[in-house]
């Protein structure tokens, strides 16, 4: 995903191609939505204000459900199929945390050229939905029938507007779900203060603080994972 993310704010074409000014989709969208009549000044603050809504639903989902799924899951290397989660956002839909990391890929592709951001959203969203297949297959063949009957009740990426499955009284772990998604969190705080300067520059070197800071705060304060010989 880094590197996909890397090319795309990198976008060698344009020069290969010699497709003329690198400007951003942040822009293109702006100039997209003054040909639809909207003021110039108030186009791009839409667009501004949009790109941080987006940030903001995904720090709140990715947040959310690693508080519930916990922090070791999340980020352990390998698939895990302890029970089937029905709590916080998965009685809503199935994989909240790849639909943040979704609202997330969509921010940040709007600092890139419009063709970078293109490359980029349809590269990982096929990355993600192929990994979404591929963990339900897994979990299917661990869990069997009661995670049978959640995939039935409960969406796989747009969340149901009620619960649909009883809570399972998980007790969330909203420290860990911090330290985790510093990322995410460092995105929001990038976009809702940064942004309104309209600097896409800045907005980048601080999303790569965020990222930097993220890698620092999990090595610090997360537990190292064990070598497991199969699933939990």
């Amino acid at each position: 995903m880094v590197a996909v993310i890397a090319i795309g704010f990198w976008s060698p074409w344009i020069q290969w191609l010699h497709l003329g000014a690198r400007g951003t989709a942040w822009l293109w969208l702006s100039f997209e939505l003054g040909k639809l009549g909207v003021a110039p000044g108030a186009a791009i603050q839409s667009v501004t204000a949009f790109i941080v809504l987006l940030t903001a639903i995904a720090a709140i989902v990715r947040l959310w459900g690693t508080a519930y799924l916990g922090a070791a899951i999340v980020g352990h290397a390998q698939m895990q199929a302890g029970q089937v989660m029905a709590d916080g956002p998965y009685r809503r839909v199935r994989n909240p945390l790849y639909l943040g990391s979704l609202f997330s890929i969509a921010a940040m592709a709007t600092l890139m050229p419009a063709s970078g951001a293109i490359f980029t959203l349809i590269l990982l969203v096929i990355f993600l939905l192929r990994l979404i297949l591929g963990e339900e297959a897994f979990l299917t063949a661990q869990l069997g029938a009661p995670y049978q009957a959640y995939k039935k009740a409960v969406p796989r990426l747009i969340p149901a507007l009620t619960p649909r499955v009883p809570s399972a009284s998980v007790k969330p772990d909203w420290g860990r779900a911090i330290v985790h998604e510093v990322m995410p969190l460092g995105m929001l705080i990038s976009f809702a203060v940064l942004s309104w300067d309209y600097n896409s520059s800045l907005l980048t070197r601080a999303l790569l603080i965020s990222f930097g800071l993220s890698l620092v705060v999990r090595a610090l304060f997360e537990p190292r994972q064990q070598p497991t010989p199969h699933s939990a």
